[in-house]
């Protein structure tokens, strides 16, 4: 079947299934790696609030003034750089306090915060991107009074981001490899589901070639209407070539006895100018009958018909080689497996009228070649070494009616008749010089696939 109509049935599902898993897939994937970093942003506040607390539970009232002797739980407040940062401010901004770890940073002023109010930030120090909390508190001493104080926490973000990344990969990752099985079992099911319609594809393509004479019924229930709808057409294109036959062997059995009669009357008295006149549009008629007879018979599409040609172009040479003394030399090049697309009477017409031509005009010798071209088009070609046909008179001669050479008797309808049955295969009919020297007629029929 033609592939001209673009992208097949498998192929386009498979690209819906592609367009529909990726979509799907990635709109999963930014849904799932949201929620990831909204979880992992809640966790880390959650952290700082935690390490509020244990400085709070840890801070002391020192000369007057909000700090927190020794050392923490957590180890990295005391460890310079350790990615975990802390400091105690006044309501005027006075550092009181500062953790080990901020030794040679400079965190950046803030507002002071009230009393229970949590303000969460980002911070940089010194190009270290940080998340920060910062909370206010009133602190009552008997000695210093009541005082208000902020405590602030910030945390890298490096291993927040490490761990965002690991989860990204690991995401995507399972994510393309789910695609790549939705896919590959997308495949496998239309490959399954479709395999109906491949089976009715090969169904029709044996009708056509001539292995079988209609579809198989059994099909799923959705495609038994298109079988049957289709195997009803091949019963009424076989029943209405039939009804051709027979009535165009009545058409032709009924002229052929009253056109004898008339040319045996005028042959009788052909010495008459009149007469002579008179069987010449005799034989007009006779070939214009036969003409029109042979295209009213012929079909666009052939289905199940397949002709073997070398016994039909072996039968013909035969049966021509009769009509010339001394006998021409006749070659034939042709396989076994060649066959021509149609019945076998159409191949004789097609052949027949153009060897009749080459051994007429040849001089010593004919030659003929049939072979498949790309496996896809039958290519016969019929040469002699007779005068040939002139550029002028190529596209003349394949009218009804127009010879080259009027020396020989015939009615000029020879290759008129093997041009429009070539025609109706949907093939081309080339005139040339031969190699030989004489007329090189190349006929091309494409083969039924």
């Amino acid at each position: 079947m033609s592939s001209n109509g673009g992208l097949s049935l498998h192929r386009r599902l498979l690209l819906g299934a592609l367009v529909v898993a990726v979509l799907f897939l990635g709109l999963t994937g930014v849904a799932l790696d949201q929620a990831f970093r909204s979880s992992l942003a809640q966790a880390e506040r959650e952290r700082l609030q935690n390490h509020v607390y244990t400085l709070l539970a840890a801070a002391r009232v020192e000369d007057g003034a909000l700090r927190i002797p020794g050392d923490l739980p957590d180890g990295r407040f005391g460890q310079a750089g350790g990615g975990l940062y802390g400091r105690i401010s006044d309501a005027h901004g006075n550092v009181t306090w500062r953790s080990g770890s901020l030794s040679g940073l400079q965190w950046p002023r803030e507002e002071t915060a009230g009393p229970g109010d949590l303000r969460f930030g980002r911070l940089e120090l010194n190009q270290e991107q940080a998340r920060s909390l910062g909370y206010g508190v009133r602190w009552s001493d008997p000695d210093a009074g009541t005082r208000e104080y902020t405590v602030e926490v910030a945390e890298s973000r490096l291993d927040s981001r490490e761990e965002l990344s690991a989860y990204r990969r690991t995401l995507w990752g399972w994510l393309i490899a789910a695609g790549v099985g939705l896919l590959l079992s997308q495949a496998l099911l239309q490959h399954w589901g479709l395999r109906p319609l491949r089976r009715l594809v090969r169904e029709l393509r044996d009708v056509r070639q001539g292995r079988k004479a209609q579809l198989d019924a059994a099909a799923p229930p959705e495609l038994v209407p298109l079988a049957d709808g289709v195997n009803r057409l091949l019963r009424a294109e076989r029943e209405r070539r039939r009804q051709y036959q027979t009535s165009l062997a009545d058409l032709a059995h009924s002229l052929k006895t009253p056109l004898a009669v008339l040319r045996g009357t005028l042959e009788t008295g052909a010495t008459h100018g009149a007469n002579r006149e008179g069987l010449e549009q005799v034989e007009r008629i006779d070939g214009s009958v036969r003409y029109h007879l042979a295209r009213a018979g012929r079909s666009r599409e052939r289905l199940g018909e397949r002709t073997p040609l070398r016994p039909v172009a072996e039968r013909l040479l035969r049966a021509l080689s009769g009509q010339r003394t001394p006998v021409p030399d006749m070659e034939l090049d042709c396989g076994d497996d060649v066959v021509f697309p149609g019945p076998e009477d159409e191949l004789m017409e097609l052949l027949g009228n153009v060897l009749d031509n080459a051994v007429r005009h040849c001089r010593h010798r004919v030659r003929v070649a049939a072979t498949v071209a790309g496996g896809s088009q039958l290519e016969i070609l019929v040469e002699d070494d007779g005068p040939g046909i002139p550029a002028d008179a190529r596209e003349r001669v394949t009218r009804r009616g127009e010879r080259a050479d009027t020396r020989h008797p015939g009615e000029g309808i020879g290759l008129a008749v093997v041009a429009d049955l070539v025609a109706a295969y949907s093939g081309t009919l080339e005139l040339s010089i031969s190699p030989l020297g004489g007329a090189r007629i190349s006929l091309r029929v494409p083969l039924l696939r």
